[in-house]
């Protein structure tokens, strides 16, 4: 349970169960396992068996009642979505048509500037001076909030949902891993990555959010970019980002708090906008004095990125990937996006259940059958810290990079990201966490019984 290996621990307790029906603390821990992957109906029920084997249970009484209440939230929250036919971005649009989002006459901070038609547009210091705003603690004005997301989500959502990039000559791009809220490490991370440009490309690989106190900060950050930089920045969706993690893990509750309840309903709509992965390519030819790699049959390498990893069967191909309809639509706890998003490569080969308790686990075998079969050189994933900040594992077929150093203020992991070049030759970065303001992780995320952080 510390390890958030959530599958395993409800595994483990339902065993125990079958061995003693009458064992109430497994009841108990498999209750706190099912809320942290985000199942509070079979939580409830093993909280009530607790009290049926002990009335005087109060913790468990106090839990009950607690999840409870997230049900009905659930509940209620799903009904009004429905009852929304107007998607949150038209809504914003209309509220700024109507002059009901200006700038308020006491906001002193980073001004968009205006083009020639005088709409909103974005600069590189525009972007630099809000850095710095944020870096004093101070929030951008909600009607820049909105241009931004706006500005990045009518260009995402013209992106497949697998993007694809080509490595040019004399180019190079950074493959970025979760990065969650930390905010000040994103910002030393930029320092060493270096900015986006013609020669020089970013991909964050999902997990921008959650956890980390400076969610909004962070996801500004990477939104503007990506308007400032339409072709350099590439956004990969994290399991992240999604309404039922938000809703535990903190983002939601930050968003709230700090820009209202209309933006956290625009960025979760963005956020169902994003690819679900990136194929990159490089142009030139790899270098004959290395190991023999699998290559596309361009005779190049390339690279697929992805937040989780691969598959609960065989056969699925890069155009089912680039297929798949998101706008619009949660990842679930099935299904190709799914497993795009939450899969976790294991050690021994086939498949076996997730240690997490939603998708699935893919052994090296799997990983080399798939990038045979669809001319890959390798699958480049996040969603794991790792204590160096990035693993080579499967053979070399299957790099796991974690971008979040000293993770939630409580490991003592590195910080990672990798950079390709245009012959697909990989090189490994490693970084340290940076101090930053006394604020603890999930500062905004909800008190529930059982939620790991």
């Amino acid at each position: 349970m510390k390890l958030e290996e959530n599958g395993y621990a409800i595994s483990d307790a339902s065993e125990a169960i079958e061995l003693d029906p009458a064992y109430e603390k497994a009841y108990y821990r498999r209750a706190l396992c099912q809320l942290s992957i985000l199942k509070p109906q079979l939580a409830a029920a093993d909280f009530k068996k607790v009290l049926a084997l002990n009335p005087k249970n109060q913790l468990a009484s106090t839990q009950l009642e607690t999840t409870r209440k997230l049900i009905r939230r659930i509940e209620f929250e799903k009904a009004i979505d429905v009852g929304e036919e107007e998607s949150p971005v038209d809504r914003c649009l209309k509220i700024i048509a109507d002059g009901g989002c200006d700038l308020d006459k006491s906001y002193a901070g980073p001004v968009l500037p205006r083009n020639a038609s005088g709409e909103h547009t974005i600069t590189a210091s525009f972007v630099d001076d809000m850095l710095d705003w944020f870096k004093e603690g101070k929030a951008l004005a909600r009607r820049h909030v909105w241009e931004i997301v706006l500005g990045c989500f009518q260009l995402i959502v013209k992106e497949e949902s697998l993007n694809e990039v080509s490595i040019e000559d004399g180019m190079t791009c950074d493959v970025i891993g979760d990065v969650h809220g930390q905010f000040y490490d994103v910002l030393h991370l930029l320092s060493l990555t270096g900015k986006p440009g013609n020669k020089h490309c970013l991909l964050f690989n999902g997990d921008f959010v959650d956890r980390g106190s400076w969610s909004i900060e962070v996801i500004i950050t990477l939104f503007a970019y990506k308007w400032l930089y339409p072709k350099q920045v590439l956004l990969n969706r994290g399991n992240h980002e999604a309404k039922d993690m938000n809703k535990v893990y903190g983002f939601e509750g930050e968003c709230k708090h700090k820009h209202g309840e209309l933006t956290y309903k625009l960025f979760s709509h963005v956020f169902t906008a994003l690819p679900l992965a990136t194929l990159i390519t490089s142009t030139q030819p790899p270098s004959p004095a290395l190991p023999k790699a699998i290559l596309s049959p361009a005779g190049v390498k390339r690279y697929f990125v992805v937040h989780g990893g691969l598959f609960s069967k065989d056969g699925v191909t890069l155009d089912d990937i680039r297929k798949i309809p998101r706008l619009g639509k949660e990842p679930g706890t099935e299904g190709l996006m799914c497993e795009l998003l939450w899969t976790d490569p294991q050690e021994l080969p086939g498949r076996g259940p997730s240690k997490r308790g939603v998708g699935i686990a893919f052994g090296p075998d799997v990983t080399k059958r798939w990038c045979e079969a669809n001319g890959v050189t390798g699958v480049m994933r996040s969603h794991e810290v790792r204590q160096e900040g990035y693993a080579i594992e499967h053979d070399g077929l299957c790099t796991t990079v974690f971008s979040a150093p000293q993770y939630c203020d409580q490991g003592t992991n590195k910080g990672a990201f990798i950079r390709i070049d245009a012959a697909g030759s990989l090189e490994y970065f490693q970084f340290e966490a940076k101090p930053h303001p006394p604020m603890r992780p999930m500062a905004y995320a909800p008190s529930l019984p059982g939620m790991m952080m």
